[in-house]
């Protein structure tokens, strides 16, 4: 399994303070210190609407190429893409709603034209050496049409527009999906669509962030999102809790890079962040270190 670390998209995008470009560069190579292979680093969503986004290519500049080059960064247009890539990024994480009703509440248009538009991204990402993933929000459930038919996602995975992406991300955005759903759906699509890496995006709203991308992991997926101190949230999803734990995943999952320097690291990380930000530490693994340090460490060594 791979983490994928999103804390400076999806995990600072509801908050109501900014971090200034200098402190995400800390973060991002602190995040990597410790081990991390790859991170979601910013949103080219317009900064009035979502304003901790506001300084993503600030941030994308001050980056080297090899950094860079583990990171992703949220784009919803073709015209989001070619600012990205004057900007050096080549990792592009394509994204738009299974639902038309979140998709025009998120980007403003419905899920078809979003559809329509990506063959153009992709050429423009591929164009420059880059790589682009399928991301569908909504996969499970929509704040404002209720559950998601599960054919509906395979159909998109299988429409020809989205030929090109290497990855297909399956975003549980509201947090409500449960672990035989997560791992009836990262079934389908791994066996009934074009073979990509699957991501697994999940959220924790109902305490069931790890269990689900656990069920991900188990069905197919190769890859999880998680957000330090369980930050995040969708601001055009009602209801939306924060991200799954970075610390809790890799707590659960022991990869094997993980060492009981580089889990305290993060846990402190996301201790800070959450302070600076004044939002809720959600980490289990920050509270049981906080109980019982001495076990925390001897568990994973």
């Amino acid at each position: 399994m791979i983490l994928r670390d999103v804390t400076l998209r999806d995990g600072l995008q509801l908050t109501g303070k900014m971090l200034s470009t200098e402190r995400k560069v800390e973060v991002v190579r602190a995040l990597f210190a410790a081990g991390v292979p790859e991170l979601e680093i910013g949103s080219l969503a317009r900064p009035d609407l979502v304003p901790p986004m506001a300084n993503t290519l600030e941030l994308v500049s001050a980056l080297n190429p090899d950094e860079l080059d583990r990171c992703w960064v949220w784009v919803a247009t073709p015209r989001h893409v070619e600012k990205a890539i004057a900007a050096g990024v080549r990792r592009f994480q394509y994204c738009f709603s299974v639902s038309d009703a979140h998709n025009r509440a998120n980007i403003g248009r419905d899920t078809d034209a979003s559809l329509e538009a990506m063959p153009a991204a992709v050429d423009q990402a591929h164009a420059v050496g880059g790589s682009i993933q399928l991301c569908l929000a909504t996969a499970f459930t929509c704040p404002f049409d209720g559950p998601v038919d599960p054919d509906r996602v395979l159909e998109i995975a299988n429409d020809p527009r989205t030929d090109g992406a290497a990855d297909i991300v399956l975003a549980d955005t509201l947090g409500q999906a449960v672990p035989g759903q997560v791992s009836a759906l990262v079934t389908r699509v791994r066996t009934e669509s074009p073979q990509r890496r699957i991501v697994y995006h999940g959220h924790d709203t109902w305490g069931l962030g790890v269990a689900n991308s656990l069920a991900a992991v188990a069905a197919g997926a190769s890859v999880v999102d998680g957000a330090l101190a369980g930050l995040g949230g969708c601001p055009f999803a009602p209801g939306a809790s924060g991200n799954t734990a970075s610390e809790d995943l890799l707590f659960a999952t022991r990869p094997s890079w993980l060492t009981p320097a580089g889990l305290g690291a993060l846990v402190h990380l996301g201790e800070d962040l959450v302070t600076e930000l004044g939002e809720p530490n959600r980490s289990r693994a920050r509270q049981g270190a906080r109980s019982d340090a001495q076990a925390f460490e001897w568990v994973l060594r």
